[in-house]
């Protein structure tokens, strides 16, 4: 537990971490391992931009969630202009891209078959002839899906946007060295882009409010790291397959923290914390919100808690364990005197006892079932998706299944996710029980926002804590 209660501090320092606006771009980013896109998609991607403003993105799609089966690769070319910093999204910058040409190059027959299929049912008269029935798959043969010049787009039907490069971060931190014989550190630097849309079918003319899992430099990345060799080294002939990794059974017992200052669509900054008892499968979660994106501006806090299911394997997404789990419990603590105000303000049976708010003070929100000006509905069941991996470092991680972009729950199976928020890292194993609970550097802080029963925030809510930010410009 104390390495948790470590581990939370040192997020909390940002760990050295800088953010240059507007960031700097040129160079080489690659994927640190497989990645999954709602759908479930599995790709890879290694994306090079120019001094002037030009870049060649690649993709690489798989039929497995490790990266070993390449289905087809994407090889899209374009300019992008980076614009100014976004005021919706604290700390990203926006910009505008143009693409020039985007191609396809299949990697097996079957891959041919199925896209072609795709593209011939779903697109306009120009896209329809795209590959002629019979023509037999070759391989290392490039296929035009879009083209500026002739203005043909038959990328509709593979789901293809590239609206991620419509919010741009870089962060840069440095790596301590982990050899004991060598002392210093390693720079890392990572490219955050927007975030793909939960629903497939809204995906097309998202516009990004929160961000995908890292890329990192080709040159400066996270050692070790064998997926940033094997990506880079790759092109759209020879897509990279990654390293076999044995499959982990499911363990959730123990605790979990962020590794990150997380960020979602709609703009909610937080950092998670999870207890899982294994012995009676039962669950405590503290999520800690802040408005900021380097999570050191606490707004509120919350802690939940419940039971979950006996998890079985999902059939949508290979690797993938489902899971339902019920809030039963919830208490809120308000850190800053906007959060405050508006507990205050809400509605009276709709929170807590209305009027009695005040920061740093934890307040159960149990018998009022839940807190509506929070969007936390109680008793509340969620369809989850999980998984566990170990990392190079042999850490033990957990996926948690990522939230619907329209901040909606998925509160139904058919919501059940099919991708991942970014991982937790494993900092105490099963035997650990909370310590009544860890209050870090400012009193009171109790929680963070995880399994949300934690809705969207009211709009008036959002529009609230934007005209705070406007002065921040």
């Amino acid at each position: 537990e104390p390495r948790c209660r470590q581990q939370l501090r040192h997020l909390q320092d940002s760990a050295g971490i800088a953010a240059r606006l507007p960031p700097r771009l040129e160079g080489r980013w690659v994927s640190t391992g497989c990645e999954v896109r709602p759908g479930p998609e599995f790709l890879t991607r290694s994306y090079l931009f120019y001094a002037n403003r030009l870049f060649k993105a690649l993709q690489f799609y798989y039929w497995d969630p490790s990266c070993r089966d390449p289905s087809y690769s994407l090889v899209i070319k374009g300019k992008l202009r980076l614009r100014q910093a976004s005021w919706i999204t604290r700390g990203a910058t926006e910009a505008d891209y143009h693409l020039h040409k985007v191609g396809i190059v299949f990697h097996s027959p079957r891959a041919m078959r199925e896209v072609a299929s795709w593209i011939n049912q779903t697109s306009g008269e120009g896209c329809r002839g795209f590959l002629p029935p019979g023509r037999s798959w070759a391989p290392g043969a490039l296929y035009e899906v879009l083209s500026a010049k002739t203005e043909r787009d038959c990328t509709a039907a593979l789901g293809f946007a590239m609206h991620e490069l419509s919010l741009v971060r870089v962060e840069r931190h440095f790596q301590p060295l982990l050899q004991p014989q060598q002392s210093g550190s390693r720079l890392v630097e990572e490219l955050y882009l927007g975030d793909i849309h939960t629903d497939w079918g809204e995906r097309l003319h998202y516009r990004p409010t929160g961000y995908q899992r890292p890329m990192q430099s080709a040159l400066h990345h996270v050692h070790p790291c064998p997926a940033c060799g094997i990506i880079s080294r790759a092109d759209e002939h020879h897509p990279p397959i990654l390293p076999a990794r044995a499959a982990l059974p499911m363990q959730l017992s123990g605790s979990w923290v962020s590794t990150h200052c997380e960020v979602r669509p709609a703009v909610l900054f937080l950092t998670r914390y999870f207890t899982f008892h294994g012995n009676n499968h039962t669950w405590e979660g503290h999520y800690y919100h802040y408005s900021d994106p380097l999570c050191r501006q606490p707004t509120f806090t919350i802690y939940a808690s419940g039971h979950y299911s006996q998890g079985i394997p999902s059939s949508k997404v290979r690797g993938g364990t489902e899971l339902a789990f019920k809030v039963t419990q919830a208490r809120v603590t308000p850190m800053d005197q906007v959060t405050v105000v508006m507990l205050n303000s809400s509605e009276p049976g709709s929170c807590g006892l209305a009027g009695s708010w005040s920061a740093g003070v934890e307040q159960d929100i149990t018998a009022t079932n839940g807190c509506l000006a929070l969007g936390i509905k109680l008793p509340h069941t969620e369809y989850e998706l999980f998984k566990t991996e170990q990392d190079t470092q042999e850490r033990s991680l957990l996926y948690i299944g990522e939230r619907p972009t329209d901040g909606s729950s998925p509160d139904s199976p058919d919501k059940r996710p099919t991708s991942y928020q970014a991982p937790l890292v494993q900092c105490a194993a099963a035997p650990e029980e909370f310590s009544n609970y860890i209050s870090l550097k400012y009193v009171g802080r109790k929680d963070a926002n995880g399994i949300e029963a934690l809705k969207p925030l009211p709009v008036a809510f959002l529009l609230f804590i934007a005209l705070l930010f406007l002065r921040w410009d």
